[in-house]
């Protein structure tokens, strides 16, 4: 079921960052109303039980990151084969996905154009043209910019470390896979892990 992305927002009580520059204005309606949608909103209290919480934080893994369920629980199957912690695997995954590496670099102003410029062929990887926005980076990759529809972030974040990009050049370059201390701090993977381990 889809519906407006800010009603995602404020049903979480933070913001997610699915709407671009209208996320880092005065109009984003999570500091407007700082309460859940619906009528009941400013007063309903819930008590939400462990599952639940589970359940919330894998939710909102799949509206930051914009993946559909089968696509997230694919990521986690994979991070369950790699060595080293599932949680980290899949935030690390996650985080070299193509589109979010044009967000985290300031390219696109939201992980939804990033995915919308990349099938509109206007990114390629390594020299090669690419269409497909879920797509893993690799260290050294490097991404470019070449089509007319681009949709910078007017208002940037600072670039995670492990990237490198440049914006007069329109490239990014994947310096490193991000390392624990580098991942977002914004998702507990502890509790996505408990979910898929049930």
């Amino acid at each position: 079921m889809h519906e407006p992305v800010c009603r995602r927002c404020r049903r979480e009580g933070k913001k997610l960052f699915l709407k671009g520059e209208k996320c880092f204005s005065q109009k984003c309606p999570v500091s407007r109303r700082t309460y859940p949608p619906g009528e009941h909103g400013p007063t309903m209290r819930i008590k939400i039980s462990e599952y639940g919480r589970q359940l919330h934080e894998k939710q909102r893994a799949k509206a930051i990151y914009g993946l559909r369920e089968e696509q997230l629980k694919r990521f986690f199957g994979e991070a369950v084969r790699r060595q080293g912690d599932t949680g980290e695997n899949l935030v690390r995954m996650l985080e070299l996905r193509l589109d979010n590496i044009l967000y985290r670099a300031g390219l696109a102003a939201s992980r939804s154009l990033a995915r919308q410029m990349i099938s509109h062929g206007h990114i390629k990887q390594n020299g090669k043209k690419v269409t497909i926005a879920s797509i893993i980076a690799s260290p050294n990759d490097r991404l470019q910019i070449v089509g007319p529809d681009v949709f910078p972030r007017s208002t940037f974040e600072e670039t995670p470390s492990w990237l490198k990009a440049t914006a007069a050049s329109r490239t990014i370059e994947v310096l490193h896979a991000p390392e624990t201390e580098e991942m977002p701090s914004e998702l507990d993977r502890e509790l996505i892990v408990e979910y898929y381990s049930r």
